[in-house]
């Protein structure tokens, strides 16, 4: 959540923020109202109970038909109190309700609009000219097909529509990625991390995500434990009701299963393996100082687009539009793979900085010499490992059925997967 300084210091700062991401400013005018009731409650409490405890002081030097008058007070500041204590807990919750909804301020940087007003930053690559090479490119379901890679049939009679199996090369290529991913991250100074599926309602609603994805989580009512549709959950929660000590930045690269129920994406990317409920994911995820966030935005980015280069798959780095960037972030940077089958670039990686929102909300803070204040977020994801998958089946497929790997997936899979259908 914000700084609810913010909100009386500079309003109009917010409601700029959300017009930026296409979104109503009631809910800034809402929050001034309630927070104007909760502090004249707060007021009216503190009041209420000073005096209460002033007459308590002079009851016991009372006499006669002073002290009854006083008694009859006490009882009248009693029944006072208490309803001046609920009114203050009744517009409390109000206020922190209301404070939860308002997103994280878009950074100014970030372009105005919706999710087709983003600005493309950098394109990296050269997409192959197939009709050159004399071949029309396959899309990754028909090469995965070939190469016994996966099966959505049985994915599907198993689990439902939008699941899979990863089979032989398929189910190797994952493996070989994460690996590769992971001692990447840990050469660049990420703390290897395998995380809980699973959270508590807390983590969920702490990094934003029972607000407007809400709809793309599952919770598992029994427990009352929720699916991580991402491993930025568990991170995010990890140091949550904790001061930290000592140096920052403190960087985790994590491996997780991802669960997504795809709400509003019913007859989008059915085809394989682009849109799925479950995946797996290596994502890294940072603590830092707000001073130093926009600094670190730009080394996740700078760290994602060398996987990509490494990978030797062509792609673009976009600005996302403000109104496109969910609840906790200010800013985010897609890295977007160019998928020859569709001929246009589709999202693999992104790189998000939350500033303090999701640390506030799970109270997570660093040790200054001034005290303690609320950390800076961020996270990246590295590897999604289905999405990039078909990044390299489609762009490093051959006209014989086979796919050429990039060089640093030669050690684990040799130079060619071949076709085995």
């Amino acid at each position: 959540m914000i700084d609810a300084r913010l909100l009386r210091d500079d309003p109009e700062f917010l409601r700029e923020a959300q017009r930026r991401r296409g979104e109503s400013t009631d809910v800034v005018d809402a929050l001034i109202e309630a927070d104007q009731r909760r502090r004249s409650a707060i007021a009216a409490f503190e009041q209420a109970r000073s005096q209460q405890k002033e007459l308590g002081k002079q009851i016991p030097r009372a006499q006669g038909e002073e002290k009854q008058e006083l008694l009859a007070r006490t009882k009248e500041l009693s029944a006072q109190v208490k309803a001046a204590e609920a009114e203050q807990g009744e517009a409390g919750e109000r206020f922190t309700e209301l404070l939860k909804a308002l997103p994280n301020p878009a950074s100014p940087q970030a372009p105005p609009g919706g999710e087709d007003d983003f600005v493309v930053l950098e394109t990296v690559g050269t997409p192959r000219d197939f009709a050159a090479e004399g071949f029309a490119p396959q899309d990754h379901l028909d090469i995965g097909r070939r190469l016994g890679a996966f099966d959505i049939e049985r994915g599907v009679k198993v689990s439902g529509s939008r699941f899979y199996f990863l089979t032989g090369v398929g189910a190797q290529l994952e493996l070989a990625l994460t690996q590769l991913a992971m001692s990447r991250a840990a050469e660049w100074g990420f703390t290897p991390m395998i995380t809980p599926a699973l959270v508590r309602p807390q983590a969920m609603e702490g990094t934003g995500f029972l607000g407007q994805a809400a709809d793309d989580v599952y919770h598992l009512e029994r427990d009352d434990l929720y699916l991580v549709g991402t491993s930025e959950v568990a991170l995010a929660a990890f140091h949550s009701d904790e001061i930290l000590e000592g140096d920052v930045p403190k960087r985790y690269a994590a491996f997780s299963p991802c669960f997504r129920r795809e709400a509003g994406s019913h007859g989008k990317d059915t085809r394989g393996i682009f849109r799925v409920h479950w995946f797996d994911k290596v994502e890294m995820f940072v603590y830092t100082t707000l001073e130093e966030s926009e600094a670190e935005h730009e080394r996740l980015l700078g760290w994602e687009k060398q996987w990509l280069d490494d990978l030797e798959v062509p792609y673009r780095v976009i600005d996302v539009a403000a109104g496109d960037l969910g609840l906790s972030a200010v800013r985010k940077f897609d890295c977007e793979a160019w998928i020859p089958s569709q001929e246009r670039y589709r999202e693999v990686s992104s790189a998000s900085n939350c500033t303090q929102f999701q640390a506030r909300r799970l109270d997570s803070r660093l040790r200054t010499g001034d005290g303690t204040v609320a950390a800076a977020t961020l996270n990246g994801t590295l590897c999604a490992m289905t999405r990039t998958i078909i990044a390299l089946l489609e762009n490093g497929q051959q006209a014989d059925g086979s796919v050429r790997l990039p060089a640093v997936l030669h050690p684990f899979l040799g130079e060619v997967l071949e076709p085995v259908a």
